[in-house]
């Protein structure tokens, strides 16, 4: 969604060139609401320029880096010779994925029946997440509670939730494994309880941790990773917080491992 905002002097943006003249480019920015700028014939290419059309021509993508912004002449200085080529795959794929979002929030909204303003809740999300994609990142490991603090409707919580798990699935590995967890004292229950506690409650950045019930006396641990060596990380510091607390409580915990491939 196209922002009303300006750009800042040194952000990278992208943008669609409208007109070519002897003497440099006129552009519109991609993700600002009625914002142009010029890219003059100086910061098309490091070196002399013949000819503009050479290097840059109508219709065409180009990512460009502010130079200079006059709000009130409505007037904002690009260069095209200051980007370079990683800076530039960067930039597009920033962009293609806040595009993606948008796609997404807009499927969410529909499955979830959402009479809000999606445009207020895009722009939460990119307050709070940095973007909207790193919105959907996080709900697809955290669930709802990434939206905690936020002004979000239940329903709609669910929904992003459920698209961005369909979406970016791929992006992460998932394993599990098992405790086995038995205590013979009068209030074992409660011990037992209180273990997989520890264990459900094991936070790291970008991992999501599930304790379910199997059947007694075991329990699944499930975590979900960007990568295997995170999430075996974060299984083992899971397993071994409930085997500790139950030891010391006067019951016994055993860790099993399973891997299986992540279906969510």
């Amino acid at each position: 969604m196209k922002s009303n905002d300006w750009p800042e002097a040194g952000d990278y943006v992208v943008c669609h060139v409208t007109n070519v003249t002897d003497f440099g480019a006129y552009v519109e920015l991609e993700e600002y609401k009625s914002k142009e700028g010029f890219i003059h014939i100086s910061e098309i290419k490091a070196g002399w320029v013949k000819y503009v059309r050479d290097y840059i021509r109508e219709g065409q993508k180009v990512v460009c880096k502010v130079l200079n912004i006059d709000r009130n002449r409505g007037h904002i200085d690009l260069s095209l010779k200051d980007v370079n080529e990683h800076q530039k795959r960067t930039k597009v794929q920033l962009w293609k994925n806040e595009q993606k979002a948008e796609k997404w929030i807009q499927i969410a909204a529909e499955n979830a029946e959402f009479k809000g303003n999606i445009e207020d809740l895009y722009y939460s999300f990119v307050s709070k997440f940095g973007s909207a994609y790193t919105a959907f990142e996080e709900a697809a490991i955290g669930g709802e509670s990434v939206f905690a603090g936020m002004d979000v409707d239940k329903k709609m919580e669910a929904s992003i939730v459920n698209v961005s798990r369909e979406n970016i699935k791929d992006a992460f590995v998932e394993i599990a494994g098992y405790v086995d967890l038995t205590s013979l004292a009068p209030d074992g229950v409660e011990h037992i309880k209180n273990a997989l506690k520890m264990a459900a409650e094991i936070e790291e950045p970008e991992t999501r941790v599930e304790v379910t019930y199997v059947g007694s006396p075991r329990y699944r641990i499930r975590v979900i990773a960007p990568d295997y060596k995170k999430a075996e990380a974060v299984l083992k510091k899971s397993s071994s917080a409930s085997i500790k607390y139950i030891s010391e409580h006067d019951g016994t915990g055993v860790f099993n491992r399973h891997i299986e491939s992540v279906k969510s």
